[in-house]
């Protein structure tokens, strides 16, 4: 009885937080890809940053304080529009995956 328990109660606590999807699929998901290229190497536009092997404090600081509102210059108005679909969980993910991209 008391190992069914255990069981029931280890099975509930996988289910009851889903796993953070890995970056790349976020990169993906998020839309990412749509301005700064499939690979984060080759941007829409010379006016769009190159994410691959970008320093993953700086990229998470700088996700976050778009999404805050405390960096508005520059081309962040049409990232504004998408960081609020992403938690900041995501965007330390995010960070992570395109500071490892070679």
């Amino acid at each position: 009885m008391k190992l069914g328990l255990i069981f029931v109660a280890a099975a509930a606590a996988s289910f009851a937080a889903p796993a953070l999807a890995d970056g790349k699929a976020l990169y993906l998901e998020k839309t990412c890809i749509a301005c700064h290229g499939k690979d984060a190497k080759k941007p829409l536009t010379p006016e769009y940053p190159k994410l691959a092997g970008q320093n993953a404090k700086y990229a998470e600081r700088q996700m976050l304080d778009i999404k805050s509102g405390a960096r508005a210059n520059g081309n962040s108005a049409a990232m504004k529009g998408v960081m609020h679909l992403v938690t900041d969980e995501e965007i330390k993910e995010l960070a992570k995956y395109l500071s490892e991209i070679k």
